[in-house]
């Protein structure tokens, strides 16, 4: 089993920026994608960002592309998302999600999230 842990919400001005960490622990996998997905109130689940392992491919929602960046550091089995210019659209609980495997040893594990907060 894997546990993710999301950490560095919290409150940011319109136009801030945030860190956020995902943490991954348990019996972790050597190839996987790691997604941050958001959810607003009121609003459907959207895909922020993802990184692959191995290979450290991103991709982006198109508006989040220039503001936002995924990264991985593998020593500390921990991803990153890298929030600028945070928009006051864009208050949401924020999600990782390692997804990958085949046959017998597919897995889809979420964290609890974190909150991020825009306001002035």
């Amino acid at each position: 089993q894997v546990q993710l842990v999301e950490s560095g919400g919290g409150l940011v001005q319109p136009g801030g920026s945030l860190r956020l960490s995902c943490a991954a622990s348990g019996l972790i996998f050597s190839s996987y994608v790691l997604n941050w997905y958001r959810q607003a109130p009121g609003k459907e689940r959207e895909l922020v960002a993802t990184i692959t392992t191995p290979g450290g491919k991103t991709t982006y929602a198109d508006s989040m592309k220039g503001r936002f960046t995924i990264s991985g550091d593998n020593a500390k089995n921990t991803v990153y998302l890298q929030m600028n210019s945070l928009k006051p659209e864009e208050p949401a609980m924020y999600y990782c999600n390692m997804r990958g495997g085949w046959g017998r040893a597919q897995f889809d594990y979420w964290g609890q999230g974190t909150q991020v907060t825009v306001s002035s």
